[in-house]
């Protein structure tokens, strides 16, 4: 059977490989001069540079383990790190992730509020939040609210958190109870159950070095737009050539005008075009040495809602007496806007680059499942098959890539028709 994959990240690397272990002919079709997708490195005045975020891999599945550490000599090749994330609140504290089970070390005045709040959820009960800025305050309270979970996640979705329906949240946040929340602060346990509480991290290149190895042996067509995939008589035609089935990673809205000969689509086509989503502008920095991971900042005095402390992961970041990290800011910066940034937050940041990605966080609204179902719906019975972060619409992380790939292989594609 011959594929057609569209797309050269994580996604489409991965299926493609999936599908040559299963003795198919695949083709990948990459736009880029180069594979990653959103994992894409590069080197920059002598350091690794994550153009879009930062990016680790572990999982709770074991195939998916299985199958990744079959491309690696994962203990020479690989440097396995534990979590160290922190909050860091408008007056300077940094408080551990995730922020309910270390309120302990929070200033005493939030310390008594949060209790206060926590204290009046547990007699109220949780109730029944529609969305997701109900959840956050009837499951942790005014002041964890006001302090930290709407000003984050007011600079990431840039849109009314009340926008934001429930079913986005299943699997990406931690949900304890509040008997929970107090015991973990009476006992002071770090949290460890989370995916990424320890990660693995490669030794050179970093997740370039993932998509390099994945690469091997595959046939990738580079520098490859496609603006067309044709179904003709039980056939698709992608650049000239013929396929059986194709696998498409790309972005879920171009598929009204890109593709042919499939009924219905063009009915699609506003639904799907309201489809929402956001870029994120990715600076590289030189930061003050640090024992962190991860930062997250809600402080309203600037823009950026994270640092990812890349110079931290391995070795092979850290070339100075300072480290380095990638700020993210999630709309298209300017350099002057950036520097005008980096001076309001911690660490000292210093601008080396930065990279802007137009499509880095698809926004889940309460139609975008159904939108997405009914696409799979209609492309599925004729061998089109979706799978990846925009092709989804789902914010997938490596891990979950690979497995959405490996789910798609294993329960959606039939392989003897």
């Amino acid at each position: 059977m011959k594929f057609a994959v569209i797309g050269g990240g994580m996604s489409g690397l991965s299926a493609a490989r999936m599908l040559q272990e299963r003795g198919c002919q695949v083709h990948v079709y990459e736009k880029a001069s180069r594979p990653g997708g959103l994992v894409k490195c590069d080197m920059v005045h002598g350091t690794l540079y994550h153009m879009v975020g930062g990016h680790v891999f572990n999982s709770r599945r074991q195939d998916v383990l299985d199958w990744f550490w079959r491309f690696f000599h994962r203990d020479e090749e690989f440097y396995k790190a534990t979590r160290r994330a922190v909050v860091s609140l408008a007056d300077g504290t940094r408080v551990d992730y995730p922020i309910e089970n270390h309120l302990y070390q929070m200033p005493q005045r939030l310390q008594h509020a949060v209790i206060a709040d926590l204290l009046e959820i547990y007699k109220a009960g949780y109730g029944e939040p529609s969305n997701f800025d109900e959840f956050l305050k009837t499951r942790f309270g005014k002041t964890l609210y006001d302090e930290y979970f709407h000003p984050y996640n007011d600079k990431i979705w840039q849109r009314p958190l009340t926008d934001v329906p429930l079913a986005w949240l299943q699997g990406k946040l931690p949900m304890p109870t509040i008997p929970e929340i107090l015991e973990a602060n009476i006992a002071q346990v770090n949290e460890m159950n989370m995916v990424h509480s320890t990660f693995w991290y490669p030794l050179h290149n970093g997740t370039q070095f993932v998509v390099d190895t994945l690469a091997k042996g595959l046939d990738i067509r580079l520098n490859a737009d496609v603006q067309e995939l044709e179904h003709r008589d039980g056939k698709w035609l992608v650049a000239g050539e013929q396929y059986d089935r194709v696998v498409y990673t790309g972005n879920a809205r171009a598929l009204p005008a890109t593709v042919r000969g499939v009924a219905g689509l063009d009915d699609m086509e506003q639904a799907v075009q309201k489809l929402e989503y956001h870029g994120t502008t990715s600076v590289l920095c030189e930061i003050d040495k640090n024992p962190y991971s991860w930062i997250y900042m809600p402080s309203k005095a600037h823009e950026s809602h994270r640092i990812i402390c890349t110079g931290n992961f391995s070795p092979n970041n850290d070339h100075s007496e300072r480290s380095t990290a990638t700020v993210e800011f999630s709309r298209k910066m300017t350099v002057q806007e950036i520097e005008a940034n980096l001076a309001k937050i911690p660490l000292h940041p210093k601008y080396l680059a930065h990279h802007f990605e137009e499509c880095t966080y698809p926004v889940q609204t309460t139609a975008t499942k159904q939108v997405i179902a009914d696409l799979k719906n209609a492309l599925e019975p004729h061998g089109f098959f979706l799978s990846g972060r925009f092709a989804e619409w789902e914010y997938y992380n490596m891990d979950a890539a690979i497995g959405a790939a490996m789910d798609m292989c294993n329960n959606r594609i039939d392989f003897n028709n």
